[in-house]
């Protein structure tokens, strides 16, 4: 759905939950007169919801508000955070891709960086213990779906001679950089791609004068790990939620908004994704 030329991604059956497609990388300027707009549409949306940009977090707008955890690096210096905001072990894996022969570099974004994306999405229909929804898209979907801010878009490259073995794509601005995508092919885990491919987001950050680094939520597991060890932090920004119906307001008062998920403790969680992904494993054992 399309409003004032932004974006909006609708969910829900028995009622309906909106947010910017582009959360995070796209901000309202002018939040309530948006909504106002939102109201007249004549949307069929009950509970819209928001957050603001990372430097205007204190800065309190008169909607309901609850606390949004993300992930950032708070940065000075390349230096710094070399030597004071990563562990041991991370500073030697990144150093082991060098070692291991990993040349890690902007690349300019054409159809022959798009089928290296391509290749790497192809390479296993399941990451991180779930269905990969990128596996096995075709180049035209490839293509528009990492084109998105491209005129303000760093594409980091890790490659292995001629081929390429993982990437960032770092978008810049709003008083930051957030890392959009990283991903790597599992074949050459062990040279540490990531580990690379993260450092040089953190210099080209550094040398740009860019003072923070956002990487998606603070998760509770998964890539929580691999977050801490690169020296992200948790940084707590409000999350507004609006209703533009009497349904909605229902849905915020009851504390509907909140999916299923969200509601389970960690150690239940633990167990289902634990189980789910021994159970894709075998299913999709033939492909990977």
């Amino acid at each position: 759905m399309i409003i004032e030329d932004t974006e909006i991604d609708v969910s829900g059956r028995l009622f309906k939950i909106s947010k910017l497609h582009n959360e995070y990388y796209e901000y309202l300027g002018d939040p309530a007169g948006f909504v106002a707009k939102m109201r007249d549409s004549g949307a069929n949306i009950d509970l819209f919801n928001f957050v603001p940009e990372i430097h205007d977090r204190e800065r309190l707008l008169a909607f309901h508000s609850e606390p949004d955890r993300i992930a950032v690096i708070p940065l000075t210096t390349y230096e710094h955070w070399w030597k004071n905001q990563i562990s041991d072990k991370t500073r030697n894996m990144a150093r082991k891709a060098t070692k291991k022969g990993v040349e890690v570099k902007v690349v300019p974004f054409d159809d022959e960086f798009v089928r290296g994306i391509q290749s790497i999405n192809d390479e296993t229909p399941i990451r991180q213990g779930k269905p990969y929804w990128h596996y096995q898209e075709d180049f035209a979907t490839v293509k528009r779906l990492n084109i998105t801010f491209v005129e303000q878009s760093e594409f980091i490259g890790a490659y292995l001679g001629a081929e390429l073995i993982g990437y960032i794509k770092l978008v810049k601005g709003n008083g930051k950089a957030s890392i959009m995508q990283i991903l790597s092919k599992i074949a050459h885990r062990d040279k540490a791609p990531n580990n690379t491919l993260m450092a040089k987001a953190v210099e080209i950050c550094t040398e740009q004068k860019i003072p923070a680094l956002h990487y998606a939520y603070w998760a509770r597991r998964g890539l929580g790990d691999f977050k801490i060890s690169h020296g992200f932090e948790c940084v707590e920004i409000p999350r507004y939620y609006v209703p533009l119906t009497r349904k909605g307001a229902i849905v915020l008062k009851c504390r509907l908004h909140h999916k299923f998920k969200e509601r389970v403790p960690d150690k239940w969680m633990d167990f289902y994704t634990t189980w789910r992904a021994k159970y894709l494993a075998f299913k999709y054992k033939p492909q990977i």
